[in-house]
């Protein structure tokens, strides 16, 4: 099988990449982004990476051609892009998802969506099913473009879908593992996470009682490869993640604890990181059903022992 993955040279792309090259299939990597993360794989006959923007259409138009499978992982991510730069996630997130759609749909390819738990939103019926709401903020804070931008996105999926394009939309709860983005950027794990290796304090917003469920990347993996296998995923949004639920305060005191660290934890207003654009979410939880009986996975590492490997590879990289 040819596969190819826009954005695989990513944190979560990287590990895909790696999974169905391990399956002895042929990956193809588009992403704009460094090749740091895949630079293990160069030079194998059945990698290559196209270092060009997923809204180059006629790049896009062969790569698809190519393919027997299209991941679509490229996007603008992280609280700093969709507070800081709005119309960047708009534009890549929304156009750049309905050329990919288009150039499978002109070549009959299958195509699996990477969206977000954000599209929730601030809804209160958690645990979050597929079906279930969104309920959104004012359109004058910058925080809900994300949401709003993947929606939109989904939205292009399943009108494609119905045009006769086989499409599955999977929904990531806070994927976290070795190579994860860099440190001090977007993810509560990896700002966590240069604050521990430096004996920093560990900033906690708010009260910390903010709650989330973390999803360590070989299950998501797992799950991701299984959506672009099955064909009973065809057509559905599927969340993909833990049922383990954490708070933050106590995400960070674990990760202080399993890093060996005397970082203190200390808790921040809001006001104090982020401005008017930004506003959290008390609680994230997904239901996995859907996860569980279309893809057969369901998460397998807690979240101690994924922190653990994270942490470690965190600490290689820094000597």
């Amino acid at each position: 099988m040819k596969v190819l993955i826009t954005g695989g040279a990513g944190f979560l792309g990287s590990h895909l990449a790696e999974a169905w090259l391990g399956r002895g299939e042929e990956v193809t990597v588009l992403d704009l982004a460094s090749d740091a993360k895949v630079r293990h794989l160069r030079g194998r006959a059945d990698f290559r990476m196209i270092r060009e923007s997923v809204l180059n259409r006629d790049i896009l138009e062969g790569l698809v051609a190519w393919a027997d499978l299209v991941y679509h992982l490229a996007a603008v991510v992280g609280v700093e892009h969709y507070v800081g730069d709005p119309y960047q996630v708009l534009t890549v997130n929304i156009n750049g998802t309905q050329e990919v759609l288009a150039a499978a749909f002109r070549h009959g390819r299958k195509v699996v969506f990477a969206s977000t738990s954000e599209i929730y939103g601030r809804s209160a019926a958690v645990p979050f099913d597929e079906d279930g709401d969104r309920v959104l903020g004012s359109t004058r804070i910058d925080r809900w473009c994300y949401s709003t931008s993947k929606a939109a996105a989904e939205h292009l999926c399943f009108a494609f879908g119905r045009m006769g394009l086989p499409v599955v939309v999977l929904r990531y709860f806070n994927v976290y593992g070795p190579r994860l983005d860099q440190m001090d950027r977007g993810r509560v794990v990896t700002i966590f996470m240069g604050q521990l290796l430096r004996g920093e304090p560990l900033t906690v917003i708010g009260d910390g009682s903010q709650t989330r469920t973390f999803t360590y990347v070989d299950d998501a993996v797992r799950a991701t490869v299984a959506a672009g296998l099955a064909p009973a995923a065809v057509g559905q949004a599927i969340n993909v993640g833990s049922e383990e639920e954490v708070s933050i305060a106590t995400l960070a005191s674990t990760m202080v604890r399993l890093g060996g660290s005397t970082s203190p934890v200390i808790f921040v207003p809001q006001e104090a990181v982020y401005d008017r654009g930004y506003e959290d979410i008390p609680r994230r939880v997904p239901v996995v059903r859907r996860m569980r009986e279309i893809l057969g996975v369901q998460a397998e590492v807690p979240l101690e022992e994924g922190l653990s490997r994270t942490i470690e590879w965190f600490k290689r990289q820094s000597r």
